[in-house]
């Protein structure tokens, strides 16, 4: 079993930044690929990031690409989204979980041990 837990979110104007972090727990941590995903009032919970074990590849969904980075420390159990450039539609819990599952790994049923999520709020 792995515990995840986030933290770093807040409310932050447009154009500000955050940075999430995911700290682990558990099963060795550096198993699993990790990803991060967010959701909206009224909305499906959706893909924003994944790295990979060793942090050699990284993937992002196109609405953060260029703005967003995601980032590991295995050392530390820790996943982090460094969030720049801020956006009123970035508005979302954010949750990371580990990539279990070897199927499309943009869906969150192939993730397991979601944290309990941290809000982001970006005022216009």
């Amino acid at each position: 079993q792995v515990q995840m837990v986030e933290s770093g979110g807040g409310l932050v104007q447009a154009g500000g930044s955050l940075k999430l972090s995911c700290a682990a727990s558990g099963r060795s941590f550096s198993d699993y690929p990790m990803g991060w995903f967010r959701q909206a009032p009224g909305k499906e919970r959706e893909f924003v990031a994944r790295i990979g074990r060793s942090s050699l590849n990284t993937y992002y969904a196109d609405s953060v690409k260029g703005r967003f980075t995601i980032s590991r420390d295995n050392a530390k159990n820790t996943v982090y989204l460094q969030m720049n450039s801020l956006k009123p539609e970035d508005t979302a819990v954010y949750y990371c979980a580990a990539n279990t599952q070897s199927t499309t790994w943009s869906l969150a049923s192939a993730y397991d041990y979601w944290g309990q999520g941290t809000q982001v709020t970006v005022s216009s």
